[in-house]
């Protein structure tokens, strides 16, 4: 593959600019903890993008999105490949992304043909609960005990102000999140985008373990959206169950301010972090007078 400079920077910040078949990923695109690797939220949202793109007639809607992270994605020039397998109801999207020669995640999409439906007014499901309270009556920031806050996606690509919970302790949870900034330059950032920006926090959201002692990194996510959502926030009421022989699962309900949008899932890998070195002991010498 040729050597390709990185385009010129955009007049404003953006997760992921294009040039030819090049996304280049911005620093906002990164996670909290390792400043080389992309917080899974920026891949997510460009999988939706990439997969509305291979159906763009807007009858068609993504009804899933199921992301496998193969290996941490960098901060570094990057390649897609995308099969399409169209039908007339449903259509199926296998998006590849690459770093070089190296898969590093693959994305399966189902879209699905919109239909208007005539539902009658007491079926089960059809107005359910939203999400309260809304986000114009919530004020504190998602802020997750020992997260770096340098410059990251988490940190600087999104708003997020808790709705129900304390993220300051364990336990399930509720946050509300809005993308303050373009995901793929020059183009608009969808509903589905959006989803799949914020449902990818969901282990951060209802975090069980210490980030300070254990690491709970999601191998996965699987993102199933029954409607579009209004408006540019997300909610997202989360639970994780954890066990001790590694594997954790993290619940998301997604909202909009109207209400239910979808759910997403993540399997998550537990570790023990190991202990920090003890620090050296320095002996101060004498001083002869």
């Amino acid at each position: 593959m040729p050597d390709n400079p990185p385009p010129a920077a955009p007049d404003q910040p953006v997760v992921f600019a294009r040039q030819g078949d090049i996304w280049h990923p911005s620093i906002l695109s990164r996670g909290p903890w390792d400043a080389r690797a992309q917080h899974g939220g920026a891949p997510g949202a460009l999988f939706a993008y990439l997969a509305e793109d291979a159906l763009p007639d807007p009858e068609w809607q993504l009804s899933r999105l199921s992301i496998e992270l193969i290996k941490p994605v960098p901060v570094a020039p990057l390649t897609t490949h995308r099969d399409i397998y169209p039908g007339r109801s449903t259509a199926r999207v296998t998006i590849d992304l690459f770093a070089g020669e190296s898969l590093v995640a693959r994305a399966h999409a189902l879209l699905i043909r919109g239909q208007t439906l005539r539902l009658p007014p007491d079926a089960p499901g059809w107005q359910p609960a939203r999400l309260l309270p809304p986000p114009a009556e919530c004020h504190d920031p998602l802020t997750i005990p020992g997260m770096p806050t340098s410059i990251s996606f988490y940190h600087s690509a999104m708003e997020h102000r808790m709705a129900q919970g304390d993220s300051t302790q364990p336990g399930p949870a509720a946050t509300w999140f809005r993308l303050t900034v373009p995901l793929v330059q020059d183009q608009p950032t969808s509903p589905a985008m959006r989803a799949a920006a914020a449902a990818d926090f969901g282990s951060g959201v209802s975090w069980v373990l210490s980030a300070e002692q254990y690491l709970f990194a999601n191998a996965d996510l699987s993102l199933h959206l029954h409607r579009p959502a209004e408006g540019e926030w997300i909610g997202l009421a989360s639970e994780t169950q954890v066990h001790a022989g590694g594997i954790g699962t993290a619940l998301s309900r997604l909202y909009d301010e109207r209400g239910p949008i979808g759910l997403a899932t993540q399997t998550l890998v537990l570790r023990e972090r190991p202990p920090s070195p003890p620090a050296p002991i320095v002996e101060e010498s004498a001083s002869i007078g």
